[in-house]
């Protein structure tokens, strides 16, 4: 992994406007915050997990970055090019160096193209000067690093596993040869045993071609494995981001604890004495957002002061940050 900053997120917001639900039809729209105020680093090479619970944002904030959702506010720098006032042009060479591979991985694919045609679209797209053998070439190549045998390139997408789906998923990201890929939730809709295949898929496809992630997903098993460091996000805020050693041996904010928590342990006699931190009450609206410290409302350690004074993401140590009064 190196030093290098390759991607800087900075006080990024991206707020919805919501029809009130009134009868009157005057009534002004509401906002929805799925999104307020993520800052982050990302390095080369470097793979950072994002978790929370569904609806804190992780998806919206991965749009966001690659303009598929514009964003409110704030500053998205890639390479040490701000993208904010990037041109359409700008934005079409920067997709070449960063990909998407999203959660479904059949819905992603177009049923009308065949396998061979579903991968060399980016090539079409961001290497014109390619011929036509030189991009079936690299369409086969790619199909067999990502474990599809060379007689699937003529098959539709319908044909496959989802498993396959997905790796014919990666392999249209990776065939382009990005520096970061985002990966939303690309293991959530397989079995447990894929799952395993799939992002051990990632991490030697990453290990080879010297590329960045950012992985969203729901299970922290998944994410210790993959992850270099891990952010933590809560309607749509960062509670705490630290590196996946640090996280998981001592995690900072209450949030996190919660969450770790709940992590099944293979181990029967430490998973019958592990105390599961249930937190009390649902998850506030976005639309209407507590104030102060989101989690306040939930909190097993809140203060009065957490109802009325935002934290900010501070150094906790040196290798985490945590957005707690208390942490």
């Amino acid at each position: 992994m190196s030093e290098q900053t390759i991607l800087s997120v900075r006080d990024v917001q991206v707020h919805f406007k919501v029809k009130a639900k009134s009868r009157l039809p005057w009534a002004p729209p509401r906002t929805l915050k799925a999104v307020d105020g993520v800052s982050f680093d990302l390095r080369a090479g470097e793979t950072l997990g994002v978790v929370g619970e569904s609806g804190c944002g992780k998806s919206t904030l991965s749009r966001a970055i690659l303009n598929l959702i514009p964003a409110t506010q704030g500053e998205i720098v890639w390479m040490g090019e701000t993208l904010s006032t990037a041109s359409p042009r700008a934005w079409h060479d920067v997709r070449r160096d960063i990909q998407m591979i999203f959660q479904d991985p059949l819905a992603s694919l177009d049923p009308r193209m065949t396998v061979g045609q579903i991968i060399a679209e980016p090539l079409r797209e961001h290497r014109r000067g390619m011929s036509k053998e030189e991009t079936t070439q690299r369409v086969r190549a790619m199909m067999a690093k990502v474990g599809l045998r060379e007689q699937m390139i003529n098959r539709y997408a319908h044909e496959f596993s989802g498993g396959q789906c997905q790796r014919i998923g990666i392999a249209r990201a990776l065939v382009v040869e990005p520096k970061l890929v985002v990966c939303d939730e690309p293991v959530s809709a397989l079995d447990v045993s894929i799952q395993a295949q799939i992002v051990n898929l990632l991490k030697s496809l990453q290990a080879e071609m010297g590329l960045a992630l950012i992985f969203i997903a729901h299970d922290l098993a998944v994410v210790k494995h993959i992850s270099d460091r891990v952010m933590v996000m809560y309607l749509g805020h960062v509670m705490e981001l630290a590196g996946k050693h640090a996280l998981y041996a001592a995690p900072r904010h209450p949030y996190t604890r919660a969450l770790l928590s709940a992590v099944p342990v293979p181990d029967p006699a430490v998973e019958r004495a592990k105390v599961v931190q249930i937190l009390s009450g649902d998850i506030p609206s976005p639309i209407d957002p507590p104030s102060g410290c989101v989690f306040h409302t939930r909190c097993p350690i809140a203060q009065p002061r957490c109802a009325t004074e935002v934290p900010s993401l501070r150094a906790v140590s040196d290798h985490a940050a945590a957005a707690c009064h208390f942490a």
